[in-house]
């Protein structure tokens, strides 16, 4: 609930406006001069103050003045009994939202009291996002992962949103994604965000073990517990003690390791492998995969107990193709990262490219975005990363140009030769327009025309 300050020294007017204002559910506070608003402003937090110009005492404008000092986000709507150029000129740069000139309806207060309101908390919502966003950058290039965690897109805000939620806990997450979304940066970021921050963050990629040594790699073993076990080794498990463990690819993993996993979830113990003394640890679990777990546990092939222990706070990224609004703003910051890590002046990007990038399907996802635009870095010229910087993105987009079907003359007859061709050509705008997703500058490349000269045909034809 918002919460409002009003000054005003007339009390029929006072308590009009808090009426008002109440009925908007807003917290509402009253004040009849200066010196008083200016106590309340010390002792308790506002969002907003309404304040007549005309006060004892201080006038409303060097009230808000003083509120800011107290309060530096504090907005303001300034009650004037008069217009005045100047005032206002002087009210802007001091940084009153809005104006109400007397004598005003209930209405119009309400209509400029939401419009602050309303800016003042998207406002604030731009600025959380781009702290987070900021925060998650640092984890991940601290942490020397590829590609990176950022988007502006609804689903990534609900994606931050979970993070900030679930970090502080310790309960059990599972990060859903294809290949390339970056579950092992939102893994990270939850670590970077936790009360385990300065414990170990430990990393195994499940798929590129065999059973038994994902066993010995997870639990460790005892010497001479098999062939070439020279020596006692500590498991991952117990690296992690104290910090969050990453276990990649979790649909991997047998149903043997699966049996030990569920017990050390539960019970927060284990054996090494080839031994008999209990270990205890204290680790936060966080696991990621790129499969079905759901319909793997209705196939057999995973157990029931251990996905509901695993996801416990499921966070599923979205494929890049389903994002394309961020698209933009990761090609910069990857091009401003990999340019710094090459020792490199930045290169921005022009719009045709930032075209070309858009209308990519990225079957790759974030990580093919990065292998793409470094190979653009190392291999491209200028200050500006073009289309042509791109021809492998190209060629993987556009597959073969389109070829017309085979026509024929028919047996004993004539054909229309302008009405034919015309439809051929209405039937390939028609292909091009479809393959590109209809984006007209790329179906214009895949037909070697001019943009100018498709958007003739497009008219001509009735496309458009």
């Amino acid at each position: 609930m918002a919460s409002v300050l009003v000054v005003e020294d007339n009390q029929t007017m006072r308590e009009g406006v808090e009426i008002t204002l109440r009925r908007l559910g807003l917290d509402v506070s009253l004040a009849g001069e200066s010196a008083y608003a200016l106590e309340l402003l010390g002792a308790r937090h506002f969002d907003l103050v309404v304040t007549d110009y005309k006060l004892p005492g201080k006038d409303g404008l060097e009230l808000f003045r003083a509120a800011r000092q107290l309060q530096p986000g504090i907005d303001a709507v300034l009650i004037t009994a008069f217009g005045s150029v100047d005032l206002a000129v002087e009210a802007m740069k001091a940084g009153v939202a809005d104006f109400l000139t007397k004598p005003f309806s209930p209405d119009e207060l309400t209509v400029k009291v939401q419009k602050v309101l309303e800016a003042r908390t998207a406002a604030i919502e731009s600025r959380r996002l781009a702290a987070e966003n900021e925060l998650l950058r640092t984890a991940v290039e601290d942490a020397g992962g590829a590609g990176s965690l950022v988007g502006e897109s609804t689903a990534m805000r609900e994606v931050f949103s979970l993070i900030e939620q679930v970090a502080p806990t310790d309960s059990s997450v599972l990060i859903t994604g294809e290949s390339g979304t970056g579950k092992e940066l939102v893994a990270r970021a939850i670590h970077e965000r936790s009360l385990r921050r300065d414990r170990p963050f430990v990393k195994v990629a499940c798929a590129a073990l065999s059973e038994s040594l994902l066993e010995s790699e997870l639990f460790g073993h005892e010497k001479g517990a098999f062939t070439g076990s020279v020596k006692t080794r500590r498991g991952r498990f117990e690296l992690a003690d104290g910090g969050t463990l990453f276990l990649d690819e979790i649909g991997e993993v047998s149903p043997t390791v699966q049996v030990k996993l569920l017990r050390v979830l539960q019970e927060r113990e284990f054996e090494r492998v080839g031994g008999e003394q209990t270990v205890s640890v204290n680790v936060r679990l966080v696991s990621a995969t790129n499969r079905d777990l759901r319909a793997q546990v209705e196939k057999g092939a995973f157990r029931e107990d251990l996905y509901y222990r695993l996801h416990v706070v499921p966070i599923h990224l979205p494929p890049l193709r389903e994002r394309a609004g961020d698209i933009e703003i990761l090609a910069r910051h990857l091009a401003d990262k990999l340019c710094r890590r090459m020792n490199r002046a930045g290169r921005g990007f022009s719009a045709e490219a930032l075209e070309l990038l858009r209308s990519h399907r990225w079957p790759g996802n974030v990580r093919e975005l990065e292998n793409i635009i470094e190979r653009a870095l190392v291999l491209g010229r200028g200050d500006r990363i073009l289309p042509e910087d791109f021809p492998a993105l190209d060629r993987a987009a556009e597959g073969p140009p389109p070829t017309p079907a085979a026509m024929e003359l028919p047996a004993g007859g004539a054909i229309d030769l302008a009405s034919t061709l015309a439809e051929a050509e209405k039937k390939l705008i028609r292909q091009a327009l479809e393959r590109s997703g209809g984006n007209k500058s790329r179906a214009a490349r895949l037909l070697g025309l001019k943009n100018s000269v498709l958007h003739y045909k497009l008219e001509k034809y009735g496309l458009l």
